[in-house]
């Protein structure tokens, strides 16, 4: 039998009458997986516990560790945020728009090139964390103009390779800058 409790505190859920019938098991991360087999050895009986607690404990300490990524081909950060954020084989990409790294200003007004700047950055802060446009799992766009939404699609489409990512796309009452579209991801190494 497999079994895996999800919770968000520290401590699993354990199965107790699985543990009571000798099932063996191995935890991961917030899971614990209960098998048919004997928790017994030969003359004593083991303490499930202490394993689960070990495989916790390593699981919190990953958990924790973040790191920022930072390049200077995409443009800095606006205020106290950093480009991105690798965390549990994740990275997180903050909003990126469609600002010329070498002078801090748009590429122009126009929504197509500010598109495309915004995706060129976007992939100098992937490049800089190893990774590609076909390593991201999500993204979010906010436009200032949903009429914008399928000139955004077309250049968008170029980027990103079957499977695309999922995807959330906005209308926002207002953008960094006056920035006329906004970009942000998840990606996966």
């Amino acid at each position: 039998m497999a079994w895996c409790a999800a919770r968000f505190s520290a401590s699993p859920a354990v199965d107790i009458r699985a543990l009571r019938k000798g099932a063996s098991f191995a935890a991961g991360h917030r899971c614990v997986f209960l098998a048919g087999s004997n928790l017994r050895s030969s003359s004593r009986r083991l303490n499930p516990f202490a394993s689960i607690n070990a495989a916790l404990a390593s699981s919190i300490s990953t958990e924790s560790k973040k790191e920022a990524v930072q390049t200077e081909k995409a443009p800095a950060a606006l205020g106290p945020y950093s480009q991105a954020i690798k965390a549990n084989n994740l990275l997180f990409v903050s909003g990126v728009l469609g600002l010329v790294p070498e002078t801090g200003k748009f590429v122009s007004d126009s929504v197509e090139e500010q598109t495309e700047q915004v995706l060129k950055n976007m992939g100098e802060i992937l490049k800089a964390s190893s990774l590609s446009y076909s390593s991201v799992v999500k993204t979010t766009i906010m436009l200032a103009d949903l009429k914008d939404f399928k000139k955004v699609n077309e250049i968008y489409a170029k980027y990103f390779p079957s499977p695309a990512p999922a995807r959330s796309t906005y209308q926002v009452a207002a953008l960094p800058m006056d920035a006329r579209i906004e970009i942000e991801c998840i990606a996966t190494f």
